[in-house]
């Protein structure tokens, strides 16, 4: 029964991700950001069957919530009228699909790695309590950490560049 969760959450996941990216329904970006939150919903869903249940609780309060409210912020402050309209273009189109071959082929790769890692390593788990996962959050993996904090730093300096009205 878990198992079946486990590929409902993680189809859900997937499509809605692929709906978020290109959304055939609507060239609206609200649309968009509804269908993240569904992602996020459902990466939730797979925390709880993970026994991650405070990343799932962040998940859905700090992401699906907050984090949604702040995009919907931005997206309704900068009225996107005129990308609705705006077609995409053969470069756009180009270096999407070369991302996208890149990072297909690093999924691939770290899934044939996956494969053949011995079964005790891969079979390692954390308890999802608070403790254990700051101590491996800040001893295993600090450097992960802090540039996850220098990439949401971006983000919001590139929020605030973005929606700055032009001074003449």
């Amino acid at each position: 029964m878990e198992s079946l969760f486990f590929y409902l959450f993680a189809a859900l996941a997937v499509v809605c991700g692929i709906l978020m990216v290109a959304n055939p329904f609507s060239r609206n970006p609200v649309t968009s950001a509804m269908f993240m939150v569904l992602t996020m919903i459902s990466l939730a869903g797979v925390f709880v069957l993970l026994h991650a249940y405070f990343l799932a609780a962040v998940q859905i309060l700090v992401y699906a919530g907050a984090v949604m409210v702040l995009f919907l912020f931005v997206i309704m402050l900068l009225n996107l009228k005129e990308e609705e309209k705006r077609k995409p273009g053969w470069v756009r189109m180009g270096f999407g699909l070369v991302s996208a071959g890149l990072f297909a082929a690093l999924l691939l790769r770290s899934v044939a790695a996956a494969r053949n890692a011995p079964l005790e390593t891969a079979a390692a788990t954390v308890d999802g309590g608070v403790k254990p996962l700051g101590l491996l959050l800040f001893t295993e993996y600090p450097l992960p950490f802090e540039i996850m904090s220098i990439l949401l730093l971006v983000g919001m300096v590139g929020v605030v560049v973005l929606s700055k009205k032009e001074l003449k």
